[in-house]
């Protein structure tokens, strides 16, 4: 499947994508390439789960956008707020 990243915080290590399919699905970092980081608006290629946590990416590959890890100065650490505290409340209390 493909999507568009969301949002993807490099510090915490997870964010979203919106699937080919109008579903959100959560990525962890340990799904992307090491050498990838993923910011809002990168296409990529994945293969969805259905976890006990919720929909999730696997095997997460970029299509379009990106950067090496040794250009990480324009990656922003941000995301939207409301759907950032909206998302990680679902994970972080199935994740204690």
């Amino acid at each position: 499947m493909e999507g568009t990243v969301n949002w993807f915080n490099i510090k915490k290590g997870y964010g979203f994508v919106k699937g080919e399919d109008g579903q959100d699905y959560f990525i962890h970092y340990t799904a992307v390439p090491k050498s990838v980081f993923l910011k809002e608006g990168d296409r990529v290629s994945f293969e969805p789960a259905q976890t006990e946590k919720g929909k999730q990416a696997k095997n997460v590959k970029l299509l379009e956008g990106g950067q090496s890890q040794g250009s990480s100065e324009d990656f922003s650490d941000e995301e939207p707020q409301e759907e950032q505290e909206e998302q990680e409340e679902k994970y972080e209390d199935e994740e204690e």
